[in-house]
């Protein structure tokens, strides 16, 4: 992916979980982590094997921010991760279930 490209998102990830997450959920993190997964999957069309490092660098964010906002958005059912070891970078789906 080049730095210009262009993403298009659904006004729902603005109008309706921006505020839940950020202002609800009182997860700021959690909306950040999640714009830079949409990115990185297409809006949901792949999964991507994204380290927590790789997260952190794209983010800001620290590690421990990044851990507790993928915990939370796996919570809201609006990711999946899926480690094939311990150890293992973890591929992560994006679910937009506002689609269906």
């Amino acid at each position: 992916m080049r730095p210009t490209d262009r993403i298009a998102v659904d006004s729902y990830v603005f109008d309706a979980l921006m505020p839940d997450l950020v202002a609800h959920d009182r997860r700021p993190a959690a909306f950040l982590v999640y714009l830079h997964l949409w990115r990185k999957t297409r809006g949901g069309a792949r999964g991507v094997v994204l380290s927590l490092s790789m997260m952190t660098d794209a983010t800001g964010l620290s590690k421990r921010s990044v851990q507790t906002a993928l915990q939370h958005l796996e919570r809201r059912a609006l990711v999946t991760t899926r480690r094939t070891t311990p150890t293992s970078a973890p591929t992560v789906m994006l679910h937009a279930h506002w689609r269906k």
